[in-house]
């Protein structure tokens, strides 16, 4: 106990990401912050397991260089990103099909400067990089014989495969479109969308809609497509990328850069109210405000009345090989839909360091309810995507998270409210958009709107709080 009154000013329910990234704010105001997981680790779905060498994700969130969030949040300057080759490839008709390349190339380097360039540029939030932070980017070749550029022209022989200029045109419309105007279209679904946008079919069914699915974690593009919109200026502003080491170098470097004692593992809050937390642990906590940062139904159970959205389903599966397939450092996406697999990469062609030397890492993701003999089905699957024989691929793990990625169906509001009472708030990627960045920002909020009602700049008030206002929305 740092005082009789209360342990902290604060006290963070939930070491994700979000509830990291919140902590880091506080603390740098000068605000004293307990961070309460129940969990043996922090990182909550951002975790990685280690097998023999290899540095295995269990979710796979893809990241974009072009997420100001990762550059604005303190303690992440560590952090270094690895950009996938310019845009991705798509398996069509026994053919890989570059797409959506940005018109500039670049030199082989890390991205995470091209992301503090970005988060610095005077249109928030998700600026359009400049041509030359683009040219900074490494631009990983693969084998003219095997990738043919979607956006430069068709393919011989497949010349009614859509319109390239068309193409290129929407997403630079996209790409310089301020976010604003996005949120301001008519809602949708993501499908609805695609359908009222005037591209070809086969541009639609063949790119943009395996493109989605694989941003969005959702194979039926339900999602709004306001967010749809969003993922696709990301798309054609920046790239995408992966942190070194795997997706719990993240939160490890929020955590690691906090006080020391700021975190606490192995402790599981029973309950919740604006001046105090209780645990299983340790009784109860007492503090002037509390920050729920936990997952959604994590949230709800504390705060009843919260509204729990449905969620996607993921499931990765590693394999690894002496005998890595020749797509270079591509997300290669199946443009036919034949199989269970939305997305895969030879991910240690990206970061190296998720693999020992001499064996290959290949990350393959399922979305939605996995097939019975999974490991069957994408071996199949992916023999035909690689155009190779999958049968002496060692499979390393097979992660399913039955709720992985938040739904955004239509309406969803991008922006749900952080504050609930004066003391009692909550943030997460289901309170924003369900990415790492919607996650990163959602905390930024929450922690201004606690600096706001703690008086931040000024000397604590020792005394429990005593104002309250109407609950928002939940």
């Amino acid at each position: 106990m740092l005082e009789p009154a209360y342990q902290a000013d604060v006290v963070v329910v939930g070491a994700g990401v979000a509830g990291l990234a919140a902590a880091h704010r506080l603390t740098s105001a000068g605000v004293t912050t307990a961070v309460l997981e129940a969990a043996p680790y922090v990182g909550g779905r951002m975790s990685t397991e280690k097998v023999d060498g290899f540095r295995l994700d269990r979710i796979g969130q893809l990241l974009n260089t072009s997420y100001p969030q990762l550059a604005l949040s303190p303690g992440l300057d560590a952090l270094v990103l690895r950009p996938f080759a310019p845009g991705v490839l798509l398996h069509s008709d026994g053919r890989h099909l570059r797409t959506g390349a940005p018109a500039h190339g670049g030199s082989a380097r890390s991205a995470l400067h091209v992301v503090r360039a970005l988060a610095s540029a005077p249109r928030p939030p998700l600026p359009r990089p400049s041509p030359l932070a683009r040219a900074s980017l490494s631009r990983p070749s693969v084998p003219r014989s095997s990738a043919t550029s979607f956006l430069d022209g068709p393919p011989p022989g497949r010349r009614g495969i859509g319109t390239p200029l068309r193409l290129r045109a929407a997403l630079g419309r996209i790409a310089a479109m301020p976010v604003e105007r996005l949120l301001s279209r008519p809602e949708l679904t993501a499908q609805q969308a695609l359908a009222a946008r005037g591209l070809p079919a086969r541009t639609v069914d063949g790119f943009l809609r395996p493109l989605l699915a694989a941003l969005l974690c959702d194979p039926d593009l339900t999602t709004s497509s306001r967010c749809a919109d969003l993922a696709l200026h990301s798309f054609a502003s920046g790239r995408l990328c992966l942190p070194e080491g795997g997706a719990e170098v993240l939160p490890e470097l929020l955590a690691r850069t906090l006080p020391p004692g700021t975190v606490h593992t192995g402790v599981r809050a029973t309950s919740v109210s604006t001046t105090s937390v209780t645990t299983a642990e340790h009784g109860e906590i007492r503090c002037r405000a509390v920050l729920v940062a936990t997952d959604a139904r994590a949230a709800a159970e504390l705060l009843p009345g919260l509204r729990v959205p449905d969620f996607h389903p993921v499931t990765v599966v590693h394999h690894t090989t002496d005998e890595p397939p020749e797509t270079g450092g591509y997300l290669l996406l199946d443009a036919e839909r034949g199989g269970p697999v939305a997305h895969t990469a030879v991910v240690s062609r990206v970061d190296p360091s998720r693999a020992p030397a001499g064996r290959a890492l290949v990350s393959s993701t399922v979305l939605g309810v996995p097939p019975a003999d999974i490991d069957t089905a994408v071996r199949r699957h992916l023999s035909r995507l690689y155009g190779t024989s999958t049968t002496r691929w060692e499979t390393l793990a097979v992660h399913h998270t039955r709720e992985a990625v938040p739904a955004m169906r239509p309406p969803h509001d991008p922006r749900r409210p952080v504050r609930l009472l004066a003391g009692l708030y909550v943030c997460g990627d289901h309170r924003d958009t369900s990415t790492v960045q919607g996650a990163l920002h959602s905390a930024h909020r929450a922690a201004a709107a606690i600096l706001g009602d703690l008086g931040a700049g000024r000397p604590m008030d020792r005394a429990d709080p005593t104002a309250t206002e109407p609950k928002a929305a939940a």
